[in-house]
């Protein structure tokens, strides 16, 4: 391995070194492990060099960097966003592409997702939500991740997709095994051919029998006046599929973990339910659990981090949103913060394009639930366990009075 030296004297060998399968790997450990982790290497480095299954890397763990490269796609392109592959044999569109293209699918997806499309989803949501509970509610107990977390968002993005409900139980086998496990695994890869051999068939169904759903409205997606193509469409569906199940019901499950571990935060919120909003945008800074990786496209000093073409760069926003140089109380969970300017939908051109539809689903699932059960807490003796992968919990188990 050479050594690249820049103005500030940082090179490979003067940062600490880290293994990625330390920072993010598949063995279930104790909840929370993930975040600790991160918050340790922050507070002692702003910048690590590593390897990532035979890789070079950079981790970077300050606010000002990370949202920074978010920022300068230029420099940190989107063609891979997990450090153990820097040249991956499959697409996820939008999130893998860059500019001009990035934008033009962005522009054909927004309108799909904006507000207005998202309030037209209120009423389904929380029908949703309320069946959800009225299962529940009456047993006492349940595991939050298993019976509601993963339940919820799966059956509106079934819903939105056009797909029937009764194969949300598959979706989330294949969810689990694309981001829970060891991500270069043929797991995975089996995981994603499946998905992709799933849409394959519904595309071509709804284009004998087009419907008023997202597949059916993609099928007349344009490009430069060209019509996109059938490989590209289903690149789509697999990164909505994967944004679309997993990403709220982790941000839910963490909120519970939260509300059920900290009496006066619950109590409060159900006195005083103005505080949802100000509390869920509390929840995305402190559990962001989204660690993007880029590929540095030139050779640059940025911000003194000497990246060469064709090393990783590696993102965790929990990191960034846990910086005390950019949040007063960084560490702790203040559910009426005034000022939260966090990064939890990411930053830049690629900011989460689902961020409506995600607020509204936490802000649905949490205040539904409170108002039916305001008082909760964890199952004693239950161990609670969190993957890595893409970062989540295994399980929540949760009890109450009936």
């Amino acid at each position: 391995m050479t050594t690249v030296d820049d103005a500030s004297g940082i090179t490979e060998t003067t940062v600490p070194f880290v293994n990625f399968e330390d920072l993010n790997h598949s063995t279930p450990v104790e909840a929370l492990s993930h975040f600790d982790n991160f918050d340790r290497l922050r507070e002692l480095s702003p910048l690590y060099f590593g390897d990532a299954a035979g890789h070079d890397f950079w981790l970077m763990t300050r606010m000002s960097e990370i949202r920074a490269a978010f920022q300068t796609p230029q420099l940190f392109s989107s063609s891979s966003v997990i450090p153990a592959e820097p040249d991956p044999s499959y697409m996820w569109i939008p999130e893998m592409l860059d500019a001009p293209l990035h934008t033009r699918w962005r522009q054909l997806l927004g309108p799909m997702f904006s507000p207005a499309a998202v309030a037209k989803l209120e009423a389904q949501m929380r029908d949703r939500f309320a069946q959800i509970l009225d299962e529940i509610a009456p047993r006492g107990s349940c595991d939050y991740v298993a019976d509601v977390a993963l339940r919820f968002p799966n059956t509106i993005f079934m819903e939105i997709m056009g797909l029937p409900v009764s194969d949300a139980d598959q979706f989330q086998a294949w969810e689990t095994d694309i981001l829970h496990g060891s991500q270069s695994s043929e797991t995975s890869y089996q995981a994603m051919n499946e998905v992709v051999d799933y849409f394959a068939l519904l595309v071509a169904e709804r284009r004998r029998s087009p419907r008023e759903d997202l597949v059916s409205k993609a099928l007349g997606f344009e490009i430069d006046g060209q019509r996109v193509s059938d490989e590209d469409l289903l690149s789509m569906c697999l990164l909505l599929f994967m944004a679309g199940l997993d990403t709220v019901a982790m941000q839910l499950s963490y909120s519970m973990l939260h509300l059920a571990t900290h009496d006066e935060d619950r109590g409060r919120l159900g006195a005083e339910p103005s505080l949802f909003p100000t509390a869920i945008e509390e929840f995305l800074r402190y559990y962001s659990f989204v660690t993007p990786g880029r590929k540095v496209t030139a050779d640059s000093d940025f911000h003194g981090c000497p990246v060469k073409a064709g090393q990783m760069a590696y993102f965790p926003i929990v990191s960034a949103n846990r910086d005390p140089n950019e949040f007063v109380d960084a560490d702790k969970v203040i559910i009426d913060r005034a000022v939260n300017r966090h990064i939890a939908f990411g930053a830049g051109p690629h900011r989460c394009l689902g961020s409506h539809l995600a607020r509204r689903e936490l802000f649905i699932g949490l205040t539904q639930w409170l108002v039916r059960i305001p008082d909760f807490r964890l199952q004693a003796g239950v161990p609670i366990r969190e993957h890595g992968g893409q970062i989540g919990l295994d399980n929540l188990p949760l009890e109450w009075d009936v």
